[in-house]
């Protein structure tokens, strides 16, 4: 057996043990790496390129707007703007059945159009919605479940860390990543929303709210205004080519500072707390991106992804078929990885496949995407499950049960976003983000 074959085998059989231990995934892929590091080039060499691989990994200007991005996430989270997108939402779906659950999941979109994470979203609306569906005798384990479920398309409508991530990875467009996930995360939403439309036709007592007054209304979508704007702002900056991407993301944590001390929501003395959140928060991706890095580098030189081509090809030649297997292999993966390190992981392993016979790499982004955020609401490790299920002082157990109709409708979803590919593409390319 020769060096390649024997590092490839130790990163994959390293990995996989700190997993089973229970160690950190960063810490797995890191250690791992540098050992089929050091059978490649030997430790002192070994050593060397580990720490220029990581300096290397993290040394890029479009990776700033993670921690940005992060932090303007906290500020939003703590900044009132989360109660100002549910009364906005409300003024939208106040008159559906089941208006104060339509509430939620629309407000999950908003919070995540501004915030781009699916825990802050999921914390931030489940804390204010949870009491008041209890008051309205919702089933607070579907009133969980609802939250649960619906946050992560925050991950899919941008700004999406996620999305940056993947776009250092595959060299994609952060903007063409960012403008084709609107569909697909509209569509999640939409989803959840028809599910709790037919669970609130079976419960009578569960009316809609009725009908807000124009004057009232208009109150309330005047005081959300200028955090619905920060979309506008960010977004529509960034496509205009009027700033970048890291530059947007700047933009993002000084519109949302300004906007809370303006809401009188967050007081100076918080200041520190926050910024010591968003720094552990990116302290840990931005680390998981340098050790992934020596991995990359391990990958191309044991030919890991030429091998698991072959397999696979081995096994089917139909485009179909191979998309459903990757698309088998990443749910499988999310139900027990964080999402970041699984896009660090296998889109080098699995974007070759899919480009080879003709998915562009935008498309199988939001495939990729798409897949992960299931698994971000499915045990054992799902980060939305567990913040959403602690937010509402429930069990696992109980809320699993009714988070089973939402699986089943964003798995047909996500199916249509497989093979429907303008879904994903249309607006990147209308827009000429991409090549038709």
């Amino acid at each position: 057996m020769d060096s390649a074959a024997i590092a490839g085998l130790i990163l994959v059989v390293g990995i996989a043990v700190f997993l089973l231990m229970g160690a950190p995934i960063s810490v797995g892929v890191g250690l791992s790496a540098m050992a089929a590091l050091f059978v490649i080039l030997g430790v002192q060499n070994g050593v060397l390129t580990s720490a220029q691989r990581v300096y290397g990994g993290i040394n890029s200007f479009p990776l700033l707007a993670i921690p940005f991005f992060v932090l303007a996430g906290v500020i939003m989270n703590n900044g009132g703007i989360a109660v100002r997108l549910i009364g906005a939402a409300k003024v939208m779906v106040g008159k559906m059945p089941g208006s104060l659950a339509q509430t939620n999941v629309a407000a999950n979109a908003l919070f995540g159009a501004v915030s781009g994470s699916a825990v802050a979203a999921a914390a931030a609306i489940g804390s204010t919605m949870g009491p008041l569906q209890a008051k309205e005798k919702y089933d607070k384990n579907f009133a969980a479940a609802v939250n649960i479920a619906s946050a992560p398309s925050g991950m899919l409508i941008p700004p999406s860390n996620l999305m940056i991530v993947y776009s250092l990875v595959s060299g994609s467009s952060i903007a063409a990543m960012f403008v084709a996930g609107y569909i697909p995360g509209l569509l999640w939403a939409g989803a959840c929303m028809v599910v709790v439309y037919l669970y609130a036709r079976k419960r009578p007592e569960l009316k809609s709210t009725g009908r807000i007054g124009f004057g009232a209304g208009a109150k309330i979508m005047l005081e959300a205004a200028p955090a619905l704007l920060l979309i506008v702002v960010v977004i529509g900056g960034i496509l205009a080519g009027i700033f970048t991407p890291t530059e947007g993301s700047c933009i993002a944590v000084v519109y949302s500072l300004a906007l809370s001390f303006i809401y009188r929501s967050i007081k100076v003395r918080q200041l520190p707390g926050m910024l010591m959140d968003a720094t552990r928060t990116t302290a840990v991706v931005m680390f998981l991106i340098g050790v992934s890095s020596i991995m990359g580098f391990v990958l191309s030189f044991a030919k890991i992804p030429a091998l698991v081509s072959s397999a696979m090809f081995g096994l089917s030649s139909n485009p179909v078929i191979l998309l459903l297997m990757i698309s088998a292999v990443l749910l499988v993966v999310g139900c027990f990885m964080d999402p970041t390190p699984a896009v660090l992981i296998f889109t080098p392993i699995f974007l070759p496949i899919a480009m080879s016979f003709g998915i562009n790499p935008v498309h199988f982004g939001i495939i990729m995407v798409f897949n992960l955020c299931i698994g971000t609401i499915t045990p054992p490790v799902g980060p939305v499950l567990f913040i959403g299920v602690k937010v509402a002082g429930l069990r696992i157990e109980d809320v699993f049960r009714r988070l089973m109709p939402f699986f089943g409708v964003l798995v047909v979803v996500f199916l249509f976003v497989l093979f429907v590919p303008s879904l994903s593409m249309w607006l990147p390319t209308t827009l000429g983000l991409v090549k038709p």
